[in-house]
Formats: C-alpha cells, structure tokens, sequence
C-alpha cells in the first residue's frame, strides 16, 4: 500500500527534486513545504558533495535538495552536470524546481529585511539581483518547473507545490490552467497559451464588470458568444489528444494558460470551464488565477514570500 505522504509509490524510481533560483524567490519556504510533505530536505548541499550521495544506496524516501549561488563551490556548468548525470541514472527521477521573482520584488524582499544580497556583499542588491539572474540564466532554462513567485503568499507557495509534488502528483502528469492580464505579460513557466480576446468582453456590461470568470453570470455570458462552443470543443480536444502523448514523453508537469485584456472575466470563465472537462477526463488538474491572486493579496495586504 502506498504511503499517503509519500509523493511516489514505493517501488518506482527514487524522485529527487532540485531547487534553486535566485535568493529571496522563497526556496527556504519551498524546502520546508516539501518536508512537510515527506521530503528528506537537504539545504545548501555543496555541489561537490551530490555524487556521493547520489552513488549511495537508492534514499528510502524522495530528496528536496535546495542547491543556489550560496553554495561555495555552486557553479552554472556545475549544476548542469549534475542535472545531467541524474538524468542518465537508472532508477532515479529528477525534476528541477526554479523558483523565481521579478528584480522589482526582489529589490523590495531585500530592502524589507535589510540582507546583504550574497554576490554583492559590499554593493547594493541591486547589483547581486542583476549578477544572479546572468548567472542562473542557463539552469531556469533547464528547469522542468518554473513558478513566479513575486505575487505569492508563503500559503500559495505551499499550495502552489502541494498541486505539482503532494500525494498523487507526483506519479503522473499534472495540469495547471491558469488565467492572465496580457496587460502584465505572459505567466513564468506556461507550456501552452490561448488567447480569449475574440470573446465577447463582460466588462462592458455594468452589472457583471464587478464580477470575475468565476460568477455563474460571468461564465454564462461569455458563453453565449457565437463562437465560444467550438472554439472550446477544438481546444479541449487538442488537449485531449497532446496530454497522453507529454505524459508518454516522460513529461511531468503541463501549465496552460489563457489570457485576455484584464484577467477577470473571459480568461478566468475559460480555464475553470477547461479545467472542469479536463478533470472530467480523469486529469489531475489544478486552477490559478494570476490577477485575482494579485488583486486579493493588494486588498488584504497579504505579505509576499
């Protein structure tokens, strides 16, 4: 029987999850979530240390290992190999977890709780904020998940890997669909991306403009545009048919996105409508709207991680 908090079934392949990115993107959040979740966590694990661990006996539970440029001997080329050699083990299973944040928020994580950024000891962090991101450019684009952390509370960061890493999880392909502002650009870490612009916009009507996709008269509305049955039909089922075959390439993990002007409305009525077949379908699925996140967090005054 497998174990309910471990997040693989007890005779697949060992799961070690890398986490990086740059300092103050929350990894010490991450590393205690996962832990949480039945993790052995290892916190800035020299570089130089993973292949005897890695040439040990297979770990009895799944590893978090936080790896970032705090490390003395943490190197781009470095953690590449590592990634690499992983890769080519039989019996392990690796994914590389990138936190990451805007400058703009990591500027003000830094001035908040006045750290010394740790590439730019003597200087502003300004500086190291600009040294890491060249200096970690190559391992985000590695990554197998890439979460934007600069509007995410240190819940909906936990919440955030409990979808991709809790439970079942981890043993199949899971599915994110998300919703945006094209207005704040494209969400950190989408696979796929669909434009709902060509809907009819429930801004325009006052009494659904305070409302949000999520509202049964929001969705109904958006609904009714002429073309918003088969503009559906052909997008559920183009996902219908690509997900077996990423789940068959070994991929783990699929984040869809669908974008319209404000990121209220005709966006956010889509993915839960997608979601809901997508489930319907027997897909983990798992929802996130990106600008009522953003909107919740200004008005309670929620602290970012």
């Amino acid at each position: 029987m497998t174990d309910s908090r471990s997040p693989i079934p007890p005779d697949g392949p060992a799961r070690i999850v890398l986490i990086t990115g740059p300092s103050g993107a929350g990894r010490s959040t991450a590393i205690n979530a996962l832990e949480d979740m039945g993790f052995e966590a290892i916190d800035n694990l020299p570089l130089s240390l993973l292949p005897r661990l890695l040439d040990g006996a297979p770990p009895s539970r799944p590893l978090a290992l936080g790896l970032d440029a705090r490390n003395r001997d943490f190197s781009t080329s470095g953690l590449i190999e590592v990634i690499d050699r992983i890769a080519a083990t039989p019996g392990l299973r690796a994914d590389v977890l990138f936190l990451d944040a805007s400058a703009e928020v990591l500027q003000r994580r830094y001035s908040e709780t006045r750290r010394r950024h740790p590439l730019a000891p003597a200087e502003t962090p300004e500086v190291g904020i600009a040294r890491e991101a060249d200096l970690l450019a190559p391992i985000r684009a590695r990554s197998d998940i890439v979460i934007d952390t600069s509007e995410l509370s240190p819940h909906d960061l936990r919440a955030e890997l409990a979808m991709w890493f809790d439970g079942a999880s981890g043993s199949g392909l899971a599915v994110s669909v998300q919703s945006f502002s094209y207005k704040r650009g494209l969400p950190r870490g989408v696979d796929m991306v669909f434009d709902v612009r060509f809907l009819r916009n429930p801004y325009w009507e006052p009494e659904l403009r305070p409302l949000n996709g999520t509202d049964p008269a929001v969705a109904a509305y958006v609904a009714g545009d002429p073309l918003y049955g088969e503009v559906f039909a052909r997008v559920r089922d183009l996902l219908l048919t690509l997900l077996p075959a990423y789940r068959e390439e070994g991929k783990t993990h699929l984040a869809i996105g669908f974008g319209c002007t404000g990121g209220q409305h005709r966006s956010v009525a889509v993915a839960e409508h997608m979601a809901k077949a997508l489930a319907e379908a027997d897909w983990q699925v798992s929802t996130r709207h990106r600008e009522m996140e953003r909107r919740a967090a200004l008005t309670t005054g929620t602290r970012q991680v």
